[in-house]
């Protein structure tokens, strides 16, 4: 199956983001792409309003989410994202939706809140309370996680013992002394740990690395993305993740099983 990973930097207009993400629709599905995934926080971003994402926080039937099933019309093609949905005492969810033409499949709130590196995700959202699920796409067994999520290799593990063949990042990875090299360590464990593809997807602009990437079953990465906006591509093989279970059966071989993981 074809994937598409595309990154571009949140404005803080959301309309201008909806007609990026549309543009970025488009291009995929002429692409021959199955399934589009794209960045964390993508209704709006600000670097100078911290609170931009909370005010901006639209409900999954609000215009943002409707406008990106409307430009799937007609298109075999699915868009993993997130977005800030509005919760309680000013807060909100961030939330991994799944969308395909006929609407909103599943969605997914975000487990570990970025609360490190002098940032607290936490002043703004409220942490999901559920392992993330797995979606069907086409052939491929789907599972999400979240940015900061990368960093637990139980959530990856979890996924992959409950049959993913795609882990999908979409991600705002702030810049950092070291960060873009965490990024690439933890996408790549992630992926050999458990033997499967990891598909992350970063925000880029001023304050995130972009850097998108996807990894193979053997921690190989088949395609990059820079600093700037783009948009690359990337098979998932069925067949790559069976030979590379025979030759390497880290997950046939596990001695200690977590039964709250699977």
């Amino acid at each position: 199956m074809k994937v598409a990973l595309g990154q571009f930097a949140v404005a803080p207009e959301w309309s201008t983001n909806l007609a990026q993400c549309v543009s970025l629709i488009d291009k995929a599905a002429t692409e021959g792409a199955k399934l589009l995934i794209l960045p964390e926080s993508i209704i709006a971003a600000d670097m100078n309003d911290p609170r931009i994402t909370v005010r901006t926080a639209q409900p999954l039937d609000g215009p943002f989410v409707t406008g990106l099933i409307d430009a799937l019309t007609g298109k075999d093609l699915t868009v993993i994202c997130c977005i800030a949905t509005p919760g309680v005492s000013g807060l909100t969810h961030n939330c991994q939706i799944v969308l395909n033409a006929s609407g909103l499949v599943t969605c997914y709130r975000k487990l570990h809140l970025y609360d490190a590196f002098n940032m607290k995700e936490s002043n703004d959202y409220i942490p999901g309370t559920e392992l993330p699920p797995i979606v069907q796409v086409g052939d491929i067994k789907v599972g999400l996680m979240t940015c900061y999520d990368v960093r637990f290799p139980e959530v990856a593990r979890s996924l992959a013992v409950r049959g993913a063949d795609l882990l999908t990042v979409p991600a705002a990875w702030v810049r950092g002394p070291g960060k873009e090299w965490h990024w690439e360590v933890m996408v790549t464990a992630r992926a050999l740990e458990n033997t499967c593809y990891v598909a992350a997807v970063g925000e880029c602009g001023p304050r995130n690395i972009g850097c998108s990437m996807m990894v193979d079953p053997l921690g190989v990465a088949v395609a990059r993305a820079g600093i700037a906006p783009d948009l690359i591509f990337a098979e998932v093989d069925l067949e790559r993740i069976r030979a590379t279970r025979e030759v390497l059966p880290v997950l046939a071989n596990r001695r200690f099983k977590d039964p709250e993981l699977g």
